[in-house]
């Protein structure tokens, strides 16, 4: 891929006609290469995790005062059972954490009214509520929990301190926060915030990633697109970004999108303004000095 790169440096002596052309096939192959990915389905690692992600039960909000007032550290919550299928056992001498579940029972129709509709026999009805009792990860051991995707990796180099100080040239704020966690990057309209930490490939990535919601997701866009959409984009950009300048995605950007629900439909409509939004990033990188897009966001955002 370092080749390749090479070959299409946006900075070189070639003529504009020729680089252009040249950074549109990379960056089409790129979208094609992550188009394969999504129709292969879900990698070993996603499946995993998703089936992993299946034990654990969503809470009501009172339960959830419940468990941060018991075990204010707690970061995933299951019961006894749960925790077995996945592998692992609760510690001895563990104390469960208190929480109010649903009892439901079945209220009977009469003969004459149930034979009126068949399909409304039998009703479930909630009961009450009775005293049940999980567990959190840390009060448990066994086999370790699936992660997310593998990562990117490589190292961006010269190219990380560029993306820096292209998101800065735009007018973006840049920090680093530890209170962002677990999420290793976040964009709030103008600001962008990562995770400290983060190795070089996974740095640059996610930083790509938050500024492609910066450049593309913003006022009548961000109302007008579903966050599986935003999601796919961004991280479709962050791959082909990645990619081109040599690091090793992996299926990590394919996990993403799927994990969003996105698929290859949706990517098929984004592709326009993933492959501007690509082209706009990797010129300015490909450059000695960060240069100022005027205003990419409404030609941009004409991409459905």
């Amino acid at each position: 891929m370092n080749t390749t790169v090479t070959a299409v440096n946006l900075s070189s002596t070639n003529t504009n006609k020729q680089q252009k052309q040249t950074a549109k096939e990379v960056i089409a192959a790129n979208v094609q290469a992550l188009i394969e990915q999504l129709e292969q389905g879900h990698s070993e690692t996603l499946t995993a995790y998703l089936t992993a992600m299946g034990r654990f039960h969503t809470y009501s909000f009172g339960n959830i005062l419940e468990i941060a007032r018991q075990k204010p550290d707690a970061t995933r919550v299951a019961g006894l059972h749960a925790w077995n299928q996945l592998g692992r056992k609760v510690k001895k001498g563990e104390h469960g954490i208190r929480i109010l579940a649903p009892v439901i029972g079945i209220r009977r129709k009469k003969d004459e009214e149930a034979e009126k509709d068949v399909r409304t026999q039998n009703q479930a009805v909630l009961i009450g509520f009775r005293a049940a009792y999980v567990f959190d990860v840390s009060q448990t051991e066994g086999k370790e929990l699936p992660e997310f995707s593998e990562r990117v990796s490589g190292c961006a180099g010269e190219y990380r301190d560029r993306l820096v100080d292209f998101v800065i040239a735009q007018g973006i704020a840049l920090e680093f926060k530890e209170s962002i966690a677990p999420a290793l990057g976040m964009s709030y309209g103008g600001k962008i915030a990562l995770l400290p930490g983060q190795s070089s490939a996974e740095e640059f990535s996610t930083l790509v990633h938050e500024l492609a919601h910066e450049m593309l997701h913003k006022a009548e866009r961000r109302t007008a697109t579903t966050k599986t959409v935003r999601e796919t984009e961004a991280e479709a950009v962050a791959f082909v970004v990645g990619k081109t300048i040599g690091l090793e995605t992996g299926r990590a950007s394919a996990d993403y999108i799927q994990l969003y629900h996105g698929n290859v439909a949706l990517l098929t409509e984004s592709l326009e303004v993933i492959q501007k939004t690509s082209a706009v990033i990797l010129s300015a990188i490909e450059k000695s000095e960060a240069v100022t897009v005027e205003d990419p966001e409404p030609e941009l955002a004409q991409a459905s």
